[in-house]
């Protein structure tokens, strides 16, 4: 089992290498689709006979066409605003991911899942919520650059869950 973990890994690590921008919008729409499975067998108890896989599939495209796109860019966008691997320099990144592009992300998200799933803009404006500062502190001092998005997509799986439970409840 560890063996194909490690060979996992090393695949993963050498795909990073030859094609990081494919790989990491793929992995974030894998993430942001499994994010939804657990909202709906863990959080909301459907069971697989009663899974929505169209929401499910909604979600792994919000994660590829939005969650990695815009924060792929982000994140080598930031990584030349401040530049370092310092506590400093990763608390100043936290600040500015959560002052500046936390709010805007976070919009735009719901408005993106609202506007899929049908919403109007009412009830989409219902939805927003605050993110979490000190998830993006310790990602952007521990974490290289190539690997945030993956990790950030880890740590969120269980607000992506929320998210997805939040842009899909009636």
């Amino acid at each position: 089992m560890f063996e194909r973990v490690k060979f996992a890994w090393r695949t993963y690590q050498m795909l990073m290498i030859k094609h990081p921008w494919k790989l990491q919008i793929l992995t974030s729409g894998g993430l942001v689709g499994l994010s939804d499975i657990v909202s709906q067998q863990l959080v909301e108890r459907r069971g697989l006979t009663n899974h929505n896989l169209k929401r499910t599939a909604k979600m792994a495209t919000v994660g590829l066409i939005y969650v990695g796109p815009v924060l792929g860019v982000w994140y080598r966008l930031l990584d030349r605003l401040v530049v370092g691997q310092s506590k400093t320099a990763a608390f100043k990144k936290m600040l500015f991911d959560q002052l500046a592009v936390a709010p805007c992300f976070l919009a735009g998200f719901i408005a993106v899942t609202g506007f899929l799933g049908g919403l109007s803009r009412e009830k989409i404006w219902l939805k927003f919520q605050k993110i979490w500062p000190a998830a993006q502190l310790l990602n952007f001092y521990f974490i290289p650059l190539e690997h945030r998005l993956a990790v950030v997509q880890l740590v969120a799986l269980m607000w992506n869950t929320y998210l997805s439970w939040m842009a899909n409840k009636t």
